[in-house]
């Protein structure tokens, strides 16, 4: 069976919906108190900085997220609404993420799992990141 290629699709408008849906999702354990102590209204991943999710951190982020199955999956940053819609991803790698550290827009990113069980995140902060956030089924 031949491996399908992976498929890049610009989607321009999705970044609100995406970064309100990655809240819902990884923070919703917490309370509107807890995620503004925690900052995630600056950024998103400042719940895994400050220590208020489960997450893997740096090389352990980076292998857990390349054995993920991915088969589809959003890319989106946290402040332009230009997203991307990654499929038949499973070949999906950090060297083919739209990640670009030199530019403030681009360089907070975050890849979410289609079915929002895992997410992936890179950060501009050197010293910050990169995360990985996977949903405990067994706790839903």
């Amino acid at each position: 069976m031949r491996n399908k290629q992976l498929i890049k699709i610009n989607k321009p408008k999705w970044g609100n919906d995406l970064r309100a849906r990655w809240r819902e999702r990884f923070a919703r354990h917490l309370s509107i108190k807890e995620q503004k102590e925690a900052a995630i209204d600056d950024f998103l991943w400042h719940l895994c900085s400050s220590g208020m999710v489960t997450c893997l951190e740096k090389d352990e982020a980076i292998d857990t997220f390349l054995k993920q199955q991915k088969y589809k999956c959003t890319v989106f940053y946290q402040f332009v609404n230009e997203a991307y819609l990654f499929e038949n991803a499973s070949s999906l790698s950090i060297n083919d993420l739209p990640y670009q550290s030199d530019d403030m827009d681009y360089n907070d990113m975050y890849v979410m799992d289609w079915n929002e069980k895992w997410t992936f995140v890179m950060t501009h902060e050197k010293d910050y990141g990169p995360y990985f956030i996977q949903i405990d089924e067994t706790s839903e």
